[in-house]
């Protein structure tokens, strides 16, 4: 992916814009991982010298591999509310959809809303045949997530280090099946 693919990448949902990260999310980003609650099944909290290179992470591997999580924007504010999207690191379990909303926005639908969108993403754009979502064995929202988007647990995973230690399961489901709901969901 150019880096003009990248600047006119978008994708809407009724009220969210789902874009690559730009310079003016870094605040917000970091306010985010900054904040013990909100991280806690996530890696944990991230003081802004970390969050740096998280989100440098994050953009460069929209650089260098044409994949990585979207800013999540809310169209009524403009503000920077998470992170979610395609994800698949050196030494993840499999391709991802996954998804942090900072917690002012948690309740509102946001998470499975832009997930949607980015399993489209994954699926149409990206031609993956499966997502797969890591959700720690206690993080009971994020397994709520993956159950509205019609995922369902798959497995127990390991995560590369340094989090190697840390439960994770799998929750996922096939490219078939997402557009067999799709399609049971625009019947209703």
């Amino acid at each position: 992916m150019t880096a003009s693919d990248l600047s006119s990448l978008r994708i809407e949902t009724p009220r969210l814009i789902l874009r690559p990260p730009r310079m003016e999310d870094f605040d917000a980003w970091a306010a985010f991982l900054e904040d013990e609650e909100a991280t806690r099944y996530i890696g944990g909290r991230q003081p802004r010298a970390t969050a740096w290179r998280t989100f440098m992470c994050m953009c460069g591997s929209w650089h260098m591999t044409g994949i990585a999580m979207f800013s999540v924007i809310e169209k009524a504010t403009g503000q920077w509310i998470g992170r979610l999207g395609p994800w698949r690191p050196e030494g993840w379990p499999s391709e991802e959809v996954g998804w942090g909303i900072a917690r002012a926005h948690w309740g509102k639908g946001y998470a499975s809303e832009g997930a949607a969108a980015a399993m489209n993403y994954a699926f149409d754009v990206l031609g993956w045949t499966s997502v797969i979502h890591c959700i720690d064995e206690g993080n009971l929202a994020s397994q709520g997530v993956a159950k509205r988007l019609g995922s369902s647990y798959l497995r127990r995973v390991t995560m590369p280090a340094p989090f190697e230690h840390t439960p994770v399961d799998a929750w996922g489901q096939t490219r078939e099946q997402w557009r067999a709901r799709s399609g049971q969901l625009a019947q209703s």
